[in-house]
């Protein structure tokens, strides 16, 4: 039992694994009642060996939600030291497995340290983007994502964050806390020579679409979701009303 708990995050002391799920409790719970957290796919994530987890970027709630749709494994993912800043968000996203990048080291630095991650068999969190959206939308992904992808060589497993971007743009130093809801949608992993067999240009547009693809599905999925949500307490609230009123 316990040697299938470490397969989680392989290298990661006890502790460190504990916390996590601590966190995960506390900020699944959180996101679910304040945003209606929803996930579609989270059982695409392969459960053994490395895996990079592509991801468009929408706000500093990124990582965080995407590890909370990915519960069978613990997530982990490089983050500029500049996040740390803050006590409180600083603790949060080290006791979620960020891996501190200081401010000035090349993207060459970043890739050095998530293939070592991978190469640990963990899952590790990366935004193609490079940066955090401006208007919602998923915008190209960059040349370094390729040479990590390229140097990798492990299963790629895309996913697609709606509603981040809403509840806490770029700009903001507060996110909202009402009248929006977050989803994400999980691919099919992608294995590394299929990817690689395009090219760089055709794998990294095919790689975006996709990404926007599930980012659509998630908006999609959560307009779906609410629209039946209303129903049910209009129709619930009619029951009541009915049950209320006097018989003749």
């Amino acid at each position: 039992m316990l040697s299938l708990f470490r397969q989680k995050n392989p290298g990661r002391s006890l502790g460190g694994l504990l916390f996590y799920e601590l966190c995960y409790f506390i900020v699944r719970f959180s996101i679910t009642l304040i945003y209606r957290f929803r996930v579609w796919g989270s059982g695409n994530l392969p459960l053994t060996g490395p895996v990079l987890v592509v991801a468009n970027h929408q706000s500093h709630f990124d990582p965080i939600v995407a590890g909370m749709a990915l519960p069978a494994r613990h997530l982990n993912f490089v983050a500029r030291s500049t996040l740390f800043t803050s006590k409180l968000f600083g603790a949060l996203i080290k006791g979620l497995n960020s891996i501190p990048l200081r401010q000035g080291e090349s993207d060459t630095a970043a890739i050095r340290i998530t293939i070592d991650a991978l190469k640990q068999q963990r899952v590790v969190l990366v935004f193609p983007e490079g940066s955090r959206t401006l208007d919602g939308q998923v915008h190209q992904f960059k040349r370094g994502a390729w040479l990590l992808m390229s140097r990798a060589k492990c299963p790629i497993l895309p996913i697609g964050i709606h509603g981040c971007f809403e509840a806490f743009p770029r700009g903001t130093s507060i996110p909202t806390f009402f009248n929006r809801t977050i989803g994400i949608c999980v691919g099919k992993p992608i294995a590394p020579e299929t990817l690689l067999a395009m090219g760089e240009a055709e794998g990294l547009a095919m790689l975006q679409r996709l990404v926007d693809d599930l980012r659509r599905q998630a908006g999609e999925k959560l307009a779906h979701a609410g629209d039946a949500h209303r129903y049910r307490s209009r129709r619930q609230a009619t029951a009541a009303l009915a049950a209320a009123s006097p018989t003749h």
